[in-house]
């Protein structure tokens, strides 16, 4: 039988390495990748000597500005993150067509039967490594397993460029580490039962795993899931990357915030978009789901469906999924529309529904504007409101 290698190649600090690529005077300084340069944005990424400092991960941008002065604050680049992540994903699909992108800085490899073309697969991890410094002059750290679970956090918690954990001694490898690293131990209630029981390393639940009628007690329905991944146990496998004909619009908000109605109108003018992309291809979607990004890196959100595609109902179906998603009092960085699975829209006039072709008849002059002058030509007043208040408070 041939034996499963799955790579795990993480950029560490990606967004740190790119900024110092581009200007080399950083290399030395301390420095902070902030969400916003507003006073309610925070630090996403920081170097080393920022920690010296005594800046932290999570830090609001005003507090890290009275404490340290040194410290140089840049805003997120996405573009240029976006950039470097799509020339490190050509670099690492040479050596595999199996490549599933996780984040921005992450990306898991199959390397089934890599053994039979090089006898020690730890050479290849290193090859990898060297591709990515050639092509991008970043650095990566790679893991090695026989499965996702272990390779992902073999990246997190070892410096080395390279390290294996061989088959069969995932559970040996996990038993010293903290609980935290395992991904069932983010569901809140097995935060705090760990905590409860003072729990500081996975030997320990690997031990009151031992018997299944205590363990189901204290964990309930994440029992399994816990014990499984406790013992470095994985069987979801490397999905490549699918490319899918989807329509996607999003917004980044240059001041965060929780005002509702900011946030309903930004809505409002993500889901115009959406709608007059769906007209013009004269199509229905079967799936859209919206996305809440907040500004301490949690996301949220919801799933549905469009039936019609005129301004109202697809500006209804978008509130809905936001007012669902919604469910923080922290402030929104981001909010995204994905709209996918598409089919024919046919349109049926009803001789008792006067209201909808109405509403589809406004929808069809808008569109004419529109395409005439620019999606941006004609908006409502809400929403332009919230456009330029969103551009003053980054100013």
């Amino acid at each position: 039988m041939i034996e499963r290698d799955v790579f795990h190649i993480r950029l560490k600090n990606i967004e740190l390495q790119a900024e110092r690529l581009i200007d080399p005077c950083l290399r030395t300084r301390p420095v902070a990748i902030i969400s916003s340069s507003h006073q309610n944005g925070s630090i996403v990424c920081l170097s080393d000597e920022a920690k010296e400092e005594g800046l932290a991960l999570g830090m609001k941008v005003s507090v890290a500005r009275k404490m340290n002065h040194a410290v140089q604050l840049l805003p997120y680049n996405h573009s240029l993150y976006e950039r470097i992540h799509h020339y490190a994903y050509r670099s690492v699909s040479l050596f595999t067509p199996t490549v599933e992108p996780q984040g921005i800085s992450e990306f898991f490899l199959d390397m089934h039967g890599m053994r039979s073309i090089r006898a020690d697969i730890q050479d290849t991890g290193l090859s990898i490594i060297d591709r990515v410094r050639d092509q991008t002059s970043l650095s990566a750290v790679v893991g090695i397993s026989a499965n996702k679970l272990v390779s992902r956090i073999v990246t997190s918690v070892i410096p080395d460029r390279i390290y294996k954990v061989e088959n069969g001694r995932e559970s040996q490898f996990l038993s010293p580490l903290r609980p935290s690293v395992l991904p069932v131990v983010k569901e809140g209630h097995v935060h705090r039962i760990l905590k409860f029981l003072w729990i500081d390393h996975i030997g320990q639940i690997q031990s009151i795993a031992v018997r299944p009628d205590h363990f189901r007690i204290f964990f309930g329905n994440h029992a399994p899931v816990l014990d499984k991944e406790s013992k470095g146990y994985d069987t979801c496998p490397v999905r490549p990357m699918k490319i899918k004909d989807h329509i996607l619009e999003q917004t980044i908000l240059s001041s965060d915030t929780n005002d509702r109605d900011m946030l309903h109108a930004l809505v409002r003018d993500l889901s115009d978009k959406v709608a007059f992309k769906l007209r013009k291809r004269r199509q229905l979607a079967d799936k859209v789901r919206l996305e809440i990004h907040y500004v301490d890196g949690h996301k949220r959100q919801r799933m549905g469906s469009f039936t019609r595609i005129d301004d109202v109902s697809v500006m209804h179906v978008c509130k809905i999924l936001f007012d669902g998603a919604n469910e923080r009092r922290n402030r929104v960085r981001a909010l995204l529309v994905d709209v996918w699975e598409f089919r024919p829209y046919v349109s049926q006039g009803d001789l008792f529904s006067k209201r909808d072709d109405r509403i589809m008849s406004l929808s069809n002059a808008i569109d004419e504007i529109r395409s005439k002058f620019g999606v941006q030509s004609l908006q409502n007043a809400n929403v332009l409101q919230a456009l330029m208040c969103d551009q003053c408070s980054s100013t």
